[in-house]
Parts: structure tokens; sequence; C-alpha cells
């Protein structure tokens, strides 16, 4: 498949245009040439050393990742931003970055992923930002305690040596869960509007040192993920998406336990 098909593809799918004005990271083809073919394309969480030597020895010539290179710009390509972009030349390895259009897509995203493993059912989007949202809300099939829902999020991949992510629980919530909101990664931003949402619960992935007295006097329980953790969801469904296209796919895990 050439490149810049497989780029619009994903662009059109996610909605990458809407998410213009609002996301720092520039998203889309961000290293590459337009004119060139893939055969194989290598998913990954984040745009780092490790990750694209991953890519490149198991011969990706796409790498496909959440966290990208630029966040509003690259002003000098020295240090690290040299290193990784030299990693990727030298290996004519193209990066495709999706950022928050990731997060909020109601069936390929990071939050409609941890919906999903918990159970969530009824969604509709959550997470409001400019004009466009990076979460859901849902109720669950049935009421949940909190240590229920704390031993499904503590099966996501995570951590450097391989074991799963412990999830932290700030547990000022009802002793029965039924309205949960999610927003992955760093959500915590989103706390008022799932108050105002009459939820029961947020999920995300790290939180503010506010965040515990927040949730104490709103009376909501929050389960804090982890970064990484409850964002391999996107990736991970870009690579299913990818291999109905025909396309040859590898998935590198390098979990940072954050």
């Amino acid at each position: 498949m050439e490149l810049s098909e497989y780029v619009d593809r994903l662009d059109d799918r996610l909605d990458t245009a809407a998410y213009a004005d609002v996301d720092a990271s520039a998203n889309g083809l961000q290293v590459g040439s337009d004119d060139g073919e893939i055969e194989r394309v290598a998913f990954a969480v984040d745009a780092a050393r490790a990750t694209i030597e991953a890519a490149a020895d198991a011969g990706a010539d796409l790498l496909v990742v959440h966290h990208g290179l630029s966040w509003g710009g690259i002003e000098r390509v020295t240090g690290r931003a040299h290193d990784r972009i030299a990693a990727l030349i030298e290996n004519d390895l193209a990066l495709y970055v999706s950022h928050l259009p990731l997060d909020g897509h109601p069936e390929l995203g990071n939050a409609a992923g941890v919906a999903e493993a918990v159970g969530l059912v009824d969604r509709e989007p959550f997470g409001e930002i400019g004009p466009v949202t990076i979460g859901t809300l849902g109720e669950t099939a049935e009421p949940l305690s909190a240590g229920a829902v704390r031993e499904t999020l503590d099966g996501f991949e995570g951590q450097p040596d391989g074991e799963a992510s412990p999830t932290r629980v700030i547990d000022f919530g009802p002793d029965r869960i039924e309205r949960v909101a999610v927003v992955t990664g760093s959500g915590a931003d989103w706390f008022d509007e799932a108050v105002a949402a009459d939820a029961d619960a947020l999920i995300t992935g790290e939180g503010k040192g506010k965040l515990y007295h927040e949730a104490r006097e709103a009376g909501l329980t929050v389960f804090l993920a982890g970064h990484y953790a409850t964002e391999t969801f996107g990736v991970r469904a870009l690579e299913s998406l990818s291999c109905e296209w025909g396309l040859e796919t590898t998935y590198v895990s390098h979990p940072t336990g954050l």
C-alpha cells in the first residue's frame, strides 16, 4: 500500500483535522516521504529510541504511535530529537502520530478501549476540549464495587518488568459504581465535568495533588490506572484495523510504569 493512501485512510477514520486547533501534537505523518510504500506497520504508545529500534528490527516500514516527536513545532534538531529522527531516517522508517484524535474516537480510541474493558454500555462523548471530546461516559452493565473496577484496571499492560500496572484508587464515591467517566492519560482536568455529569467515578491515568480533596468533597471515586497503561488501546485498535486493510503488523510493547 502507498504510504500516502494509508495516511489518508487513518486521517479520515480518526477525523484528525477536527483536532488541529486544540492539540499541541502534530498529528498525522510526522516523518517520512509521501510517495513511499509500506508492507509492515509497527505500533507503539511512544516514539522513543527503544520503540523506533524495535520497529526497525521487526522490518517495519512505518511506526504508528500515540505520543510523537513534535509538540508545537521542533525548533532545533539536536539531542534526543536528533537521535530519534536520525534513527527513523537511518532505518527508512516513517512515523505517523495520533494523539487526541486517538483518545476520543468512539470506537478506536483509548477511552473507548478502557470503557469496553470495564464493561460500560450506553456510552456518550465526554471530556470536552474546544469543539471536540477526548473521553467517554457510560453505565456499568450492573453495579460494581470499587474493588471490582480496580481488579479490571490492574490487568492493564503497564510495568517495565512485564507485571500488570497497579491502580491507585481515591475511593470517596458510592459503594456501588454505575456511571463512569473515562479520560485516559492525564485526565484529571476533567474531574469537574465528571461531577457535573453525575458520574460515580472517573477513570484516568494519572492525577494531581489536589485531586484527593476534590474527590473527597464531591463524593466521587477516582481510579488512576497509569498514563501508559490506559493508552495502549488506541494503537492496538489501529493495528487490528491495519490487518483488515491487508498489511502486516507488529506491536511494540514498552511499558513505562507511569
